[in-house]
């Protein structure tokens, strides 16, 4: 059994979304993404289905260059693999992500640097 906390230890970056492995098990990996306000996670994509919950703030999230959806607390998202999707932090949030059991966290991090 592993536990963690979404809303404990949380630390912002001044200039890119903080992201921390909360979970990872045999099923997947849960990753907690932390905004400040305006910070952005420019477009890419995941190699397989992602899940994104909306855990406490807002957020744009735009897929495909042509869909913008105005997220906010409570809200989820699901997307097929190779999706392009970004988003836009409209205040301070914390995101959570589920990923697949093969895909790696440290390509989430990536999206951060560019």
């Amino acid at each position: 059994m592993k536990t963690a906390s979404l809303i404990q230890e949380i630390e912002y970056n001044d200039n890119k979304p903080a992201i921390k492995v909360l979970l990872d098990t045999d099923a997947g990996k849960e990753i907690r993404i932390v905004f400040k306000e305006g910070q952005v996670m420019k477009k890419h994509q995941a190699p397989f289905p992602i899940v994104v919950e909306i855990f406490e703030g807002a957020i744009d999230f735009g897929v495909n260059d042509d869909q913008l959806f105005h997220l906010k607390r409570g809200d989820l998202i699901a997307l097929e693999s190779s999706v392009p999707h970004d988003l836009v932090a409209l205040e301070d949030s914390i995101v959570r992500l589920s990923l697949n059991k093969k895909d790696k966290a440290q390509r989430v991090e990536n999206v951060t640097k560019q």
